[in-house]
């Protein structure tokens, strides 16, 4: 099965591959441009590669010439290393073999007596001469087992009290015997206690025990410190550059001095790292320096390579496409304006400033375009007139008087019979209905909309038996701005059919307009129904936001998929229509508590169609 696998993959490569030559292919014989392009560029291919070849060579030759001078100064580094640790250790070892020193620190028992004050006084002062011949010590500590306390050049006698390191320091030289062995500040003495804490060092330190020459001799101790501020100044000079890593090592890997992190997770292949081992005391000088700064010469090279690379490039495809317009370019674009000629772009046009014979060509398909566009134009202005006029002639056969007459008529009849009610819904569905027809107009202000509309509003209102109320929020700013008529009856209607039917009593709308940052109309319908579920709200707003960037008109869509929504999409088309694209819709609902239903519209739009209007 896995082999099968495997096969299907490599089979699916090769297919990808060859698909992509035949690609390449096609394009080669079919494509005047690409093929020169690709003569050109074939043309460039060995000054490439020998370009690239040569810094790549310049790069490895200098990285091997940094090697081998680094090693060279690690080295040197590195021997004067090993000459102060020999200088330290034979100090230590004169410090150990001492007769006297030695004698001081066997005749003092655990009982800490006055004369052992002065012994000690004798011995510290041994001790601070010896730390002033060699500049390396920064300190020399003896552990006198036998009342527990150290002597150091740092800071005279110290007592421990504590009974774990009193027993490694016992257990060290014990374990030392006449040899010697070299402690971290950071090695864990006791719990919390580090050997650098314990005697007051943050450097590494020799250990060994005293009186080398007795075989039955106490568990002293001799501890000698490095300075580490004067290990760090000599690994300092070895820093080429200030981004540079330095770090000296013991034999065990721990770190002894460094400057900057030198873990193995803070090197990667950007630094260029370079060890040297010391044959005698087994300790490690390493450096790592970043690459990019041995190669910043280098880079520089390389970046003018390139840049030299990518200028023959763009020469190449700009005396390509010279040559390819001056032939095959016009033919192309006559070709695909007579593409899109073809596919009913009445207003093509082929630019050309050519003044041969591809410019006549060019000419005369335009000129035969325009002729085109004429005769189309002319018989589908002639059909609208057509369509326009019987439209007319059909509305003419309405005499509006004829409705306002039958309305009084059913009022008074009402009014006779004391039915208030059906008088009242009567004589608001008889204005809603005079100023729906008022003259042919439709642009009305704001205020006249609001107005117009509270009609449709009373006459829901006995419909539902006055169980909601309507609340207008109108700014006095906007109330004077121009808007399509009967734009929000149909977000009226829609609120008051979902939002309050069913609701006995306690129903609220609320209509609010205002205009935003000085150049919006903002016009929100909310009431306080049972709002619109999660997925259904997500439905809608999805909806209105494909019909707001598509431009195929509503009727061209399925029959049952334009009846959905059709209040809004009435509202939002022509929006859309009039007032451009920066006019929108948005439906805003929770669930429990209402729905809030906003239109924004340009102001200039409103204005300039009002215009418009008044003109015509």
């Amino acid at each position: 099965m896995v082999l099968q696998t495997i096969m299907l993959a490599a089979k699916s490569a090769g297919d990808r591959v060859l698909d992509l030559f035949r690609w390449i292919r096609d394009r080669f014989s079919q494509n005047i441009q690409a093929r020169l392009t690709g003569y050109f560029l074939l043309i460039l291919l060995p000054l490439v590669i020998i370009s690239l070849f040569a810094v790549e060579r310049s790069r490895d030759i200098l990285y091997e010439q940094a090697v081998e001078r680094t090693e060279m100064a690690l080295s040197s580094a590195m021997n004067h290393f090993d000459l102060a640790l020999q200088n330290v250790e034979e100090i230590s070892t004169l410090i150990a073999s001492d007769p006297g020193m030695n004698e001081l620190l066997n005749k003092n028992s655990t009982n800490f007596s006055p004369q052992s004050i002065v012994d000690f006084s004798d011995i510290l002062e041994q001790l601070l001469n010896s730390v002033s011949v060699n500049r390396f010590v920064s300190q020399i500590s003896v552990y006198h087992q036998a009342s527990n306390r150290i002597i150091s050049t740092n800071y005279g006698v110290k007592e421990l009290t504590g009974e774990t390191q009193q027993e490694w320091l016992v257990e060290a030289a014990r374990r030392n015997g006449t040899g010697i062995s070299y402690v971290m500040s950071e090695s864990p003495v006791a719990e919390g206690i580090t050997f650098g804490k314990m005697t007051n060092t943050d450097s590494v330190s020799l250990i060994r025990a005293m009186d080398l020459y007795n075989s039955e001799r106490q568990s002293n101790l001799l501890v000698v410190s490095f300075n580490k501020s004067k290990l760090l100044n000599i690994i300092k000079t070895l820093l080429p550059s200030e981004n540079s890593r330095i770090a000296l090592l013991n034999e065990k890997g721990e770190v002894v001095v460094e400057t900057g992190r030198m873990y193995e997770d803070n090197i990667s292949d950007k630094d260029m790292t370079v060890a040297i081992d010391s044959d005698y005391s087994a300790w490690r000088l390493a450096l790592v320096q970043p690459k990019s700064e041995l190669y910043e010469e280098t880079d520089q090279l390389r970046l003018f390579t390139v840049a030299i690379i990518g200028l023959s490039i763009l020469l190449a495809i700009i005396i390509s496409w010279v040559v390819y317009s001056g032939i095959a370019s016009p033919v192309l674009k006559l070709s695909r304006g007579m593409k899109r000629l073809s596919s009913g772009e009445l207003n093509i046009h082929v630019d050309t400033k050519r003044k041969d014979e591809f410019g006549f060509l060019i000419q005369s398909f335009n000129k035969m375009a325009v002729v085109q566009k004429h005769l189309i134009e002319d018989h589908y202005e002639q059909q609208l007139r057509l369509t326009t006029t019987e439209l007319k002639f059909l509305q003419s056969q309405i005499n509006p008087h004829f409705l306002y007459n039958t309305l009084d008529s059913i009022y008074w009849t009402a009014k006779n019979y004391d039915a208030d009610e059906i008088s009242e819904m009567v004589m608001n569905l008889s204005k809603f209905f005079r100023l729906s027809l008022n003259k042919g107009r439709q642009v009305f202000t704001i205020e006249e909309s609001i107005t117009h509309l509270h009609y449709y509003i009373r006459i829901q209102q006995l419909r539902f038996m006055d169980n909601f109320t309507v609340d207008y929020q109108i700014s006095e700013e906007s109330k004077g701005v121009p808007i399509l008529k009967l734009l929000l009856q149909p977000l009226v209607e829609n609120a008051i059919i979902h939002g309050m039917e069913g609701k006995s009593s306690g129903g609220s709308l609320v209509i609010s307009s205002r205009i935003e940052k000085g150049h919006t109309v903002v016009i929100s319908v909310q009431d306080n129904g049972p709002g619109i579920s999660e997925e259904r709200l997500r439905y809608i707003q999805h909806e209105l936001e494909m019909m707001g960037s598509r431009s195929v008109p509503a009727s061209s869509q399925d029959e049952e998929h334009v009846k959905d929504l059709f209040g809004l999409r009435n509202v939002l088309g022509r929006m859309k229509l009039y007032y451009g694209r920066e006019a929108d819709l948005t439906v805003h609902s929770v669930a429990g508590e209402g729905t809030t239903v906003t239109i924004s519209i340009p102001l200039d739009r409103c204005k300039e169609f009002n215009l418009k209007q008044t003109l015509i």
